[in-house]
């Protein structure tokens, strides 16, 4: 089963740490075990990924060490234990949920502002995030009555490609490529004109520019290429994060609606740093109420 991965560099180690036989196995105990046996079997798992992947060690320490400031070497090392859990939890999910779409009882917080946005007719952007299952949420958005454009390279991803069938011709989910000319921009605006819905996870460059904010206590660069593309198509922006609150039960929260205006006479990057803060302080209050949740797994601090 793949565990976390440095998603600049790491192309070899991600082989290396998953392989088809492992994904297989985590498979056969979900069909003959069920949720909580192959949940069971991922604490042995997630000890020798502890001890003999200092790599995804290392990746997983630049948030750990933020979230868990004042803890000691020993605590945080257990911290970095208990989140590969939790994300081999949710890997599991994800699996379990594209075979049976079903097996989770996912409740929408801001059920109302959402759906009013939903009859409006209008396309919107969606800003997500690592953390939680974004696959899961992603289900969600598959089942509206609209195409969902995701920004990403399919080659970051191809086991959520797969699962989601995105760009299957049969598929709600289509793919924007950031690769693309001007970053996909052009693709993604015609999508919000004829009412699309374009999904970024906000906490990934893909090769757009960043802004520093306030995330954590230090400064962290993120992008704000959806930002951009909201206030130039005159979109909604909806921030959407999903957090799994039992076994079988996710929790999405697309409370924070925002309809962003660039001013006359005010420098953009000003403005867009503050939208991005909005996002980051969204971001903030979920790790700290769900702080193994986070799969942060690269440093997006500033070095000071």
């Amino acid at each position: 089963m793949q565990l976390p991965q440095c998603v600049n560099n790491m192309k070899n180690k991600n082989k290396r740490r998953g392989n088809e036989f492992g994904f297989n196995f985590f498979k056969m105990l979900v069909n003959f075990t069920g949720l909580r046996g192959a949940y069971g079997f991922l604490y042995i798992v997630c000890i020798y990924y502890l001890i003999f992947d200092l790599a995804a060690v290392k990746a997983a320490m630049a948030y750990i060490a933020r979230r868990f400031p004042k803890d000691n070497f020993l605590l945080k090392y257990f911290h970095v234990y208990k989140l590969f859990v939790s994300q081999g939890k949710q890997l599991i999910d994800r699996y379990a949920a594209t075979q049976n779409g079903k097996v989770f009882d996912i409740t929408l917080k801001g059920y109302d502002e959402f759906t009013d946005l939903l009859k409006s007719g209008r396309g919107f952007v969606v800003v997500g995030a690592h953390v939680g299952s974004w696959q899961v949420a992603m289900t969600i958005l598959r089942d509206l009555k609209k195409t969902v454009y995701l920004i990403m390279r399919p080659e970051d991803n191809p086991a959520v490609f797969e699962s989601l069938k995105v760009g299957k011709s049969e598929a709600q989910i289509k793919c924007i490529s950031p690769d693309g000319f001007l970053g996909g921009m052009v693709e993604a605006t015609n999508a919000l004109t004829h009412g699309g819905v374009v999904c970024f996870l906000g906490d990934r460059n893909y090769g757009f520019d960043t802004v520093g904010v306030k995330f954590l206590s230090a400064e962290a660069l993120f992008p704000y290429g959806a930002f951009h593309l909201a206030a130039c198509a005159q979109a909604p922006l909806v921030v959407l994060l999903s957090a799994k609150t039992a076994p079988e039960h996710y929790e999405l929260d697309a409370r924070k609606i925002f309809l962003f205006h660039y001013r006359k006479g005010s420098d953009k990057k000003t403005q867009l740093t503050a939208w991005v803060q909005k996002y980051a302080h969204a971001l903030e209050a979920y790790v700290q109420k769900y702080p193994y949740q986070c799969f942060l797994f690269h440093d997006i601090w500033v070095k000071g």
